[in-house]
C-alpha cells in the first residue's frame, strides 16, 4: 500500500512536470516577445527622457549664452561711454596735470616759478662764464622743459603710491560692506582713515556727493586727478552695480584681486626686462663715454668735431641716429599691462 502510494505520487509529479514543460514550451515565445517589448519600451522612455534632458540643457545653455552676450554688449557700451567721459575729463592740459600732482599749484604760479627758475639759471650760467648762446639755451630748457619734467615725475610718483594702496582700500571697503555698512559710509571710511594719496582721492569723491553728484558720477570724476586704468575699472564696477544691482562686495573683492595680479605681472615683466634695459642704457651711453674719454686723453684729436663745419654735420647726423636708436630701444623694452 505504501509502495503504491509512492508510485502514484511519482506519476503525479512526473505528469505535473511534463505539463509545466509543455506550458513553458508553448508560452516561451510569447514571454520572450513581451520581455523584448518591455525592454524596447523602457529604452524608448529612457531615450525620450534623455532627449528631453538634452533639450532642456541646450535651452539653458542658449539662455545663458544670450544672457552672457547681453551682459557683454552692455559692458562694451558702458566701457565706450566711460572712455568718452574719460577723454572729456582727462584733457591732458597743464591744469589737469597740476591737479594730478596733489600739490596746491595753479597755472599762474607754475608759470611764475618756471620764469623765476629760468632767470636764476640764466644768471648762474652768465656768472659761470658760459657764452650768451649757451646761457640762453640753458635758461630756455630750465623755463620750458625742466619744470614740466618735474611735474611729470611728481604725477608718476603719486600714481605709483596710489596703486600700492588702492587694493588695500578696496579690501577695507569689502569688509565694511560685508559688515553691513552702506557704500557711502565705506567711502567716507576710506576718506577719513585711508593712506595718502588714496585718502585725498576718496575725500574728493565724498565732497562731490555733497554737491548733489551720484556715487558713480563722483567715482568717474576721480579720473580727473588719477587717470589710471585701475580707477576706470573701479568706476565701471560702481556704475554697473548702481544700474544692474548685484553683490558689490564680491565685485570689489574680485577687482582687488585683479589689481594685485596686475601689480605682480608688472613686477615680473619689469624684472624680466631689466637686463634689456641695462643693455639699452649701456649702448646709449657708450658713445658719450667714449667721446669724453677721447676728449680727456687726446683733445686735439676730437676737437675737429666742434671746430670744423663738417664735424658739426657729423654731430648732427650722429645725434639724429642716436635719438632714433634710443627711441626704438625704448619701445622694445617697455610693456603696457
Amino acid at each position: 500500500m505504501f509502495g503504491l502510494d509512492i508510485t502514484v505520487v511519482a506519476i503525479i509529479a512526473l505528469v505535473a512536470i511534463a505539463a509545466a514543460a509543455v506550458c513553458y514550451g508553448l508560452l516561451f515565445s510569447r514571454m520572450e516577445v513581451e520581455k523584448k517589448a518591455d525592454t524596447r519600451l523602457s529604452r524608448v522612455k529612457a531615450a525620450e527622457t534623455d532627449f528631453a534632458k538634452a533639450n532642456a540643457a541646450r535651452d539653458r545653455v542658449q539662455e545663458l549664452s544670450k544672457r552672457r552676450k547681453s551682459v557683454q554688449d552692455s559692458l562694451k557700451d558702458l566701457e565706450k561711454k566711460q572712455e568718452e567721459k574719460n577723454r572729456k575729463l582727462g584733457d591732458g592740459s597743464l591744469k589737469s596735470r597740476l591737479a594730478q600732482t596733489g600739490l596746491p599749484l595753479t597755472v599762474g604760479r607754475f608759470y611764475v616759478f618756471s620764469a623765476l627758475f629760468g632767470v636764476f639759471v640764466f644768471l648762474v650760467t652768465l656768472i659761470a662764464g658760459l657764452p650768451m648762446l649757451a646761457a640762453i639755451g640753458a635758461a630756455f630748457v630750465s623755463t620750458v622743459g625742466l619744470p614740466r619734467w618735474v611735474i611729470g615725475y611728481l604725477v608718476k610718483r603719486r600714481q605709483r603710491k596710489f596703486l600700492d594702496e588702492f587694493p588695500n582700500a578696496l579690501d577695507v571697503m569689502v569688509r565694511s560692506i560685508k559688515s553691513g555698512l552702506p557704500l557711502n559710509d565705506a567711502l567716507r571710511l576710506i576718506a577719513s582713515d585711508g593712506q595718502e594719496p588714496v585718502k585725498a582721492e576718496f575725500r574728493r569723491v565724498v565732497e562731490s556727493q555733497q554737491v548733489s553728484l551720484s556715487i558713480p558720477e563722483a567715482c568717474t570724476r576721480m579720473m580727473l586727478t588719477m587717470p589710471l586704468p585701475e580707477v576706470n575699472f573701479f568706476s565701471i564696477v560702481i556704475t554697473i552695480q548702481s544700474q544692474a544691482g548685484g553683490n558689490l562686495s564680491e565685485a570689489l573683492g574680485n577687482l582687488s584681486r585683479v589689481l594685485r595680479d596686475r601689480k605682480k605681472m608688472k613686477a615680473k615683466v619689469s624684472a624680466l626686462s631689466m637686463e634689456a634695459k641695462a643693455s639699452a642704457v649701456i649702448i646709449g651711453a657708450l658713445p658719450f663715454i667714449v667721446a669724453l674719454l677721447v676728449y680727456l686723453t687726446s683733445p686735439d684729436y676730437i676737437a675737429i668735431l666742434f671746430t670744423d663745419p663738417r664735424g658739426h654735420l657729423i654731430l648732427l647726423f650722429s645725434g639724429v641716429w642716436m635719438s632714433i636708436g634710443i627711441f626704438v630701444m625704448r619701445n622694445m623694452i617697455n610693456f603696457d599691462i
